[in-house]
């Protein structure tokens, strides 16, 4: 899930939600190899980019993710001069592996980028 709410160009979202996805990855690699194992046997699998609306909704759903045991991984951009005026700010969020059953109550209320 990115941010809609930052104007970033379809480049600087592409890397957001690269960087959301691996995040989400080598995370379910560290806490959860079980889970990554029964991923990588229907790799690639299914991946959808999801609009948020602001950091709040990127919040919520962290939390619901970590409360049902989903692996995740909240992206801070660093904030180069080129973006953000420099500053640090939350773009993404990856989410998963997990399948449809166990995460739409998450990602119900978001809509496909």
């Amino acid at each position: 899930m990115v941010r809609t709410d930052l104007g970033m160009s379809p480049g600087k979202i592409a890397s957001q939600a690269g960087h959301a996805y691996l995040g989400a990855f080598l995370r379910c690699q560290a806490l959860a190899p079980q889970i990554l194992a029964e991923y990588l046997k229907d790799f690639p699998g299914t991946k959808v980019c999801l609009k948020a609306n602001g950091l709040d909704a990127l919040l919520r759903a962290q939390a619901e993710a970590e409360h049902s045991g989903i692996p995740c991984s909240l992206i801070t951009d660093s904030g180069c001069p080129n973006f953000f005026n420099g500053e640090p700010i939350v773009t993404a969020i990856g989410l998963g592996p997990a399948n449809e059953t166990q995460i739409k109550h998450i990602t119900r209320r978001f809509q496909l980028l």
